[in-house]
């Protein structure tokens, strides 16, 4: 039985919407994805925090869930955290997509049969939703970010670039324009959708 961890990371929110106060749409969107996470039968859920952010994570975590203090919003701390706790395979997504469905999250980890890293795009805002390993992380997986990162970057480093994988693009909420694309009739995100009056 393959152990799978997906965890949220909590990554700087700069913008939210006009009348929203910032840390309050940051927390919606946060424990918007954290509560699909905890319906996920095949993973279990995690949330990574610096600590400037562990308060936020204690307040929008489930019960039972894992919490991995991380010194900045990088991916590779989250991994060797999951990794020592004994995770076969991890995938570390941004908490700045309270719409994501879990078929996108499935998407994400199915390649890691066959490939050694899979990342899902963030969209036209460039930068990765999540990223998706084996544990331990493969050496030459470079620390990163999400916002900056993509799959030609983790390419470079790579044996071969047929080992890292895209999957199917999911937006992240990082600006004015990206709040066209949610969509009303998806389920979930009920925080963040009360935070847009809707």
């Amino acid at each position: 039985m393959t152990r799978r961890v997906v965890v949220t990371m909590l990554v700087p929110v700069p913008w939210s919407p006009p009348g929203v106060d910032l840390a309050a749409w940051r927390t919606a969107m946060a424990e918007d994805v954290v509560d699909l996470l905890a319906r996920l039968a095949q993973a279990e859920a995690a949330i990574a925090a610096t600590p400037a952010d562990l308060a936020l994570a204690e307040e929008i975590a489930w019960p039972g869930t894992r919490i991995y203090e991380v010194p900045g919003p990088t991916v590779r701390p989250v991994l060797e955290a999951a990794a020592a706790d004994g995770f076969d395979q991890a995938a570390v997504i941004a908490a700045d997509a309270p719409d994501v469905p879990g078929m996108t999250l499935g998407k994400l980890l199915a390649p890691l049969e066959a490939k050694a890293v899979a990342v899902a795009p963030a969209g036209p805002g460039g930068g990765l939703f999540g990223i998706a390993t084996g544990l331990p992380a493969p050496d030459w997986l470079i620390d990163h970010d999400l916002d900056t990162a993509s799959a030609q970057l983790l390419r470079r480093t790579a044996p071969s670039p047929g080992e890292v994988t895209s999957t199917p693009p999911w937006r992240r909420l990082r600006g004015p324009a990206d709040l066209a694309g949610l969509d009303p009739a998806l389920e979930g995100w009920e925080n963040t959708r009360a935070l847009l009056g809707g």
